[in-house]
């Protein structure tokens, strides 16, 4: 899938007036420090909910996650605030697209970001095969998105003692 393919715009969730989704691009630096605080705030609120506050994506630093080999697609105002964004990689040759993150800046929680991104990557940004996805168990909104979109829930893990994550997997 092109850039210009994924910059279009979707058939999703409506998106308050102003918003463009569009693909990220953190090698600008400007651009990774506003994503990386935007899943700074986002994953607060997640720890919060799940009540464990070592998440991983908590300690990754800025270079961290600049340097992970994802594509990037964000929700983001006229003025370029960037509001959401889901992180994702595909692995053409066994048609598995793993989205490693969804994260929606709290200051826009409840207005359906996070469920158009995903409609938006799933029309747009992936191909036919597995799509999966893991959130922590206990985060209710997360669970509930995933579910209202047609994944279904696979075993729980423990990755580390006192984190207890749902694994997803949407066939297409």
């Amino acid at each position: 899938m092109s850039d210009d393919d994924l910059a279009h715009s979707s058939s999703c969730t409506p998106v308050p007036p102003g918003m463009l989704i569009r693909e990220l691009d953190l090698s600008d630096a400007t651009v990774a420090s506003t994503v990386h605080a935007v899943g700074l705030r986002a994953y607060a609120v997640e720890a919060g909910l799940i009540g464990f506050d070592s998440i991983p994506a908590l300690s990754e630093s800025l270079h961290d996650m600049m340097v992970r080999p994802l594509r990037w697609l964000g929700a983001v105002t006229t003025e370029g605030t960037v509001a959401a964004f889901v992180a994702w990689r595909t692995d053409t040759g066994q048609h598995v697209t793993n989205i490693d993150r969804v994260c929606v800046d709290p200051a826009w929680f409840r207005r359906g970001l996070a469920s158009c991104l995903l409609d938006h990557l799933l029309a747009k940004g992936t191909s036919r095969g597995e799509v999966r996805v893991s959130t922590g168990a206990g985060n209710l909104p997360a669970v509930t998105l995933y579910e209202r979109l047609g994944f279904r829930r696979g075993d729980d893990f423990e990755p580390v003692p006192g984190l207890r994550m749902a694994q997803y997997v949407l066939h297409r």
